[in-house]
Formats: C-alpha cells, sequence, structure tokens
C-alpha cells in the first residue's frame, strides 16, 4: 500500500513493523530551529541517518515536559518566528521520506479547535499527534476526531502511573504508547533507570500498539538497552537537539549520531 493511501496511523504501524531493527528509531525534531529550513534539514539528515519515524515539535513558550536543551531550541525557534503553520510545512515535506507525529502542547490544539487542528494536519501529512497535557479525561473528544482522520493519537505513561490509569490509558493508544523512562522533564541521563524493563512490561501489558520508551536516551548504547528491556521504539530528543545547537554543520552532525544508534539497534 503506497503511503498516498495509507492513514498516518497505518503509516506509523507499518514504520514499527518493517524498521529492520530490534525497535524503531525516532528522534525528535523541534520545529524551526535554528530556523524553519535548517530544521528541515536536520529531518532530512535524521532520514539519511536511518530514522524511521521523526517526533515534529511545535515551540511553545511554557513547554511544562521540556528540559533546559530543548525548552531554548523552542525559544529560539519562536524568536526566530517560527509559528505552528511554518512548522507544519516542514512536517510535509519530512513526511514524503517518513512517518512524521507531531508534539503540540494543549493551548495550540485547543486555540484552533480539534476540527480545524486535525484538518491541518491531514493537510500536511502528518500521522499522529503528542499533547503531552492532555488529561486522559478531556481526550476523548480529540481521539474521535484523530480516529476520524487516521491520525494517531500517542498518549504518554510514566513511570508514577498507577495501574488502573495505566490501562484506561493503554485501551485508548493509537499508533504508539510513549513510555516515559524517568520522572521529570525531558534530557540526558547519566544511565537508564533500572525500573524501565517494569515500566515496559506493565506498558505493554496495557496496549495492543508498539510501546516506545523516551526522555534520557542519549546514547547508542542506552538506545540497545532500551530495545533490550523491551521497548519497539526509541525516542531520542535532548542529545540530538545539544549536538544541533553546538555544531558548526548541525545536519551532519545529527546524521553520524542517528547512524550510530541506529546501528546499535540493529
Amino acid at each position: 500500500m503506497s503511503t498516498q493511501t495509507q492513514t498516518g496511523a497505518e503509516r506509523i504501524a507499518a514504520a514499527f513493523a518493517n524498521s529492520g531493527k530490534r525497535a524503531a528509531l525516532m528522534p525528535y525534531l523541534m520545529g524551526g530551529f535554528p530556523t524553519l529550513e535548517g530544521s528541515r534539514a536536520i529531518g532530512e539528515a535524521y532520514a539519511d541517518g536511518g530514522a524511521d519515524l521523526v517526533e515534529l515539535g511545535v515551540p511553545f513558550s511554557d513547554p511544562l515536559a521540556d528540559g533546559p536543551v530543548i525548552h531554548a531550541a523552542g525559544t529560539k525557534a519562536l524568536a526566530a518566528g517560527a509559528t505552528l503553520e511554518g512548522v507544519l510545512e516542514v512536517g510535509r515535506a519530512l513526511s514524503e521520506r517518513l512517518p512524521v507525529v507531531l508534539m503540540a502542547y494543549a493551548n495550540l490544539v485547543y486555540v484552533r479547535g480539534f476540527e480545524a487542528f486535525a484538518e491541518l494536519l491531514v493537510e500536511h501529512g502528518i500521522s499522529g499527534l503528542i499533547v503531552p497535557d492532555l488529561p486522559l479525561e478531556e481526550g476523548p473528544e480529540l481521539l474521535g476526531v484523530c480516529d476520524a482522520r487516521g491520525i494517531a493519537l500517542v498518549p504518554l505513561v510514566a513511570p508514577t502511573t498507577p495501574d488502573e490509569r495505566f490501562a484506561r490509558i493503554g485501551e485508548r493508544a493509537r499508533g504508539f504508547l510513549y513510555t516515559v523512562s524517568v520522572t521529570g522533564t525531558t534530557g540526558e541521563r547519566v544511565a537508564l533507570d533500572d525500573r524501565l524493563g517494569g515500566v515496559l512490561a506493565r506498558a505493554k501489558a496495557s496496549t495492543t500498539v508498539p510501546v516506545a520508551v523516551g526522555f534520557g536516551i542519549g546514547t547508542p548504547a542506552q538506545a540497545a538497552a532500551a530495545a533490550d528491556a523491551g521497548a519497539a521504539g526509541v525516542i531520542v530528543g535532548s542529545r540530538l537537539v545539544r549536538a544541533a545547537a553546538e555544531a558548526d554543520d548541525p545536519a551532519a552532525e545529527v546524521r553520524a549520531l542517528v547512524s550510530a544508534m541506529a546501528d546499535a539497534l540493529r
């Protein structure tokens, strides 16, 4: 089936199933950082390096889930004039090569309305949506809107999520279940939490979609360890955003990093 006839949710499922790796690799990209064109070049480098999907962040003034590296990148993107529409154009270009999952905070979704926001995603070829600050209790309406358009609404669970809530979130997961490896915000960690295997086991028992792990994964060894612990997908954010911020040639730098992580997952 071609990407033109697949729904977004189907594209995500195919990316996990056909990655050729022990876990699909999903780098995070801050849309508009350092510029819109620069972020597109970084996203293309992710694809060149062996990424299977990309998580595309929309910069926001109050990113509650993000640590200092991604927060700073978002601030610079906003200062450079990044908008939702501009970031979606980056997503449209990248969607020609791999599924794009948009990460947007709830205010950005609510201000446009669920229907209008979902239509924007469809128009730009976006496969999935993550809204990290959308409470479970407020999710059913947006889930219905996304389901009607084939967009995967991806929820998050954490080590602190109670079992009963785990089950409810897992039942509603589309595309994949985003499992946060640690408590706290995004950012690099020295080592993965020893409890990761148990959290992943709880996640897999709660849902029928693949389980991807993010937060704190910054090296090829950590990516491999996440796969060893049972993750079907590995999400890498702060390490790549930091590399893009520090490098003279951001695209070349992140391509090498993504390639190393892809190799570690094969």
